[in-house]
């Protein structure tokens, strides 16, 4: 069982920078791929990115591929999404999400926090 809790969010300029961080109690942390989805009022949960834990390897969604940037820290437990050169589009419930074998689809995924909401203001 892993949980998850999401901090970081707030509101935001267009073209500034924004820390989500994702912390995971339980066990085995070290051995989940983690993701990032978010989700606009009125729209289905998409794909941010995601970073595997055996070779870290990162994966982006290309509406944020070269803008954001995905991290862990087993150490910490903690995943993180580094933000920058925000546009009012990427305003949404930004969610962390845990699994075996995580990919860009929503279903590979078994546990998930509760989100936090990111606001940019244009």
């Amino acid at each position: 069982q892993v949980q998850l809790v999401e901090s970081g969010g707030g509101l935001v300029q267009a073209g500034g920078s924004v820390r989500l961080s994702c912390a995971a109690s339980g066990r085995s942390f070290s051995t989940y791929d983690m993701g990032w989805f978010r989700q606009a009022p009125g729209k289905e949960r998409e794909f941010v990115a995601a970073i595997k834990w055996s070779n870290r390897n990162t994966y982006y969604a290309d509406s944020v591929k070269g803008r954001f940037a995905i991290s862990r820290d087993n150490a910490k437990n903690t995943v993180y999404l580094q933000m920058n050169k925000l546009k009012a589009e990427d305003t949404a419930e930004y969610y962390c999400a845990a699994g075996r074998d995580g990919t860009r689809r929503y279903g590979t995924y078994d546990y998930w926090g509760q989100g936090t909401q990111v606001t940019v203001s244009s």
